[in-house]
């Protein structure tokens, strides 16, 4: 019997599975089908966000926080220059603390 994934997963998890007197079969991604990989992973950390509650989302956020890191690596960057650049973009244009939702712009009309 064999069961199929075919999707990334943590580095351990071979090994995980062999614990458990099972066959991984795995490959090593090109840059460029992990890249792709990482953005599926990322569409289904934030599905599981968005359905989990109290401790379960924070750790379904913290899975999104470890896409994201190597999501910035591929870029050449961290997950502290995102931080950085999240907090200089805070304080430029503000946060979501206030929960401000915008309905709409009035502009005046020149006649």
């Amino acid at each position: 019997m064999e069961q199929i994934y075919n999707k990334l997963v943590r580095d351990k998890i071979p090994e995980i599975i062999q614990s458990n007197k099972e066959e991984p079969i795995i490959r090593i991604l090109t840059d460029e089908e992990y890249k792709i990989e990482l953005e599926k992973k990322l569409n289904e950390e934030y599905q599981e966000v968005l359905n989990a509650t109290g401790k379960n989302r924070i750790e379904e956020l913290a899975d999104m926080l470890e896409i994201i890191k190597y999501l910035a690596k591929l870029e050449n960057s961290t997950l502290e220059e995102v931080i950085a650049i999240a907090k200089e973009k805070g304080e430029k244009r503000g946060t979501f603390e206030n929960k401000i939702f915008l309905e709409k712009v009035l502009i005046e009309e020149i006649n």
